[in-house]
């Protein structure tokens, strides 16, 4: 019967996973190729050339750091990807909520735009100290960093993003008697997605450098304080290892970023090629 329902095959299924692991393993093949001939010619070159480890540690040394104290390395990281998740989820918010506010009001925008603009140039080492003594040490103020940083680019983006509609389809929504708030959850907050997601990419490592900076300043807890006290000690080790934690943080979010970007844009094409 043609409208009898027929069970997905699964050996097509298998063959879509498998094709989807091939493209997978040939797509990071070259990256990974090519970091492990950088990481064999560095060993070579600091063992040949006998390299002070104080100045430059061989990889093996870094990763025996990193095997020998992985727990130090994974609080660390975890309060790190704590404050710069946090503070990108406020920045993100504020953004989002002054956009919906300046996307519909140019008054409001010229109002609103200049402190945006200031808060982009402030300078952190200079409002650091400020937050400590507002809120103390710990993870807000290290948060409030990471928003400060993020919040800029995030804003534009989404203000591009909610003005950058069909004017044939706001038209429509109109012609419908739609109000502005049906108008903006059917058609200028998905028409902003892809510039808002655009944004996030810029955001998420500069939320990481926003935290870890702000754990400079307060040597409280977190990889910048990890990274502080190898400085001290001259263990070049830990700070490679640390950074090696660093990239890693960097990478996962970024991956998890694109992950939901593919699934909430599945239908943008800019997500085509993901």
């Amino acid at each position: 019967m043609s409208g009898e329902h027929r069970p997905a095959d699964p050996s097509a299924a298998r063959a879509r996973r498998l094709s989807d692991a091939a493209a997978l393993v040939t797509a990071a093949a070259p990256p990974v190729l090519a970091l492990a001939v950088l990481v064999a010619v560095w060993e070579a070159w600091v063992r040949l050339g006998q390299v002070r480890e104080y100045l430059l540690p061989p990889p093996s040394a870094v990763g025996a750091a990193l095997v020998d104290e992985p727990g130090r390395y994974a609080t660390a990281a975890a309060e790190t990807a704590a404050a710069a998740a946090g503070g990108l989820v406020l920045a993100t918010v504020a953004a989002m909520l002054l956009a919906v506010a300046m996307a519909h009001s140019r008054a409001v925008e010229r109002a609103l735009y200049p402190p945006a603009l200031l808060l982009k140039l402030t300078p952190i080492v200079a409002v650091y100290p400020l937050f400590t003594i507002w809120f103390g040490f710990g993870l807000w103020p290290k948060m409030l960093v990471a928003a400060l940083i993020t919040f800029f680019p995030t804003l534009v983006n989404a203000v591009v993003g909610l003005r950058s509609v069909d004017p044939a389809a706001l038209d429509l929504l109109r012609s419908l008697d739609a109000s502005p708030p049906q108008i903006l959850m059917r058609l200028r907050l998905p028409s902003a997605l892809p510039y808002l997601f655009a944004a996030l990419r810029i955001s998420v490592p500069l939320a990481l450098i926003g935290a870890v900076v702000a754990e400079f300043l307060s040597g409280d807890g977190g990889m910048g304080q990890l990274i502080l006290i190898a400085n001290g000690d001259l263990d070049t080790a830990t700070l490679f290892a640390a950074v090696v934690v660093l990239v890693a943080l960097g990478v996962l979010l970024t991956g998890l970023l694109a992950y939901s970007e593919r699934r909430v844009l599945f239908w943008h094409a800019s997500t085509g090629d993901m």
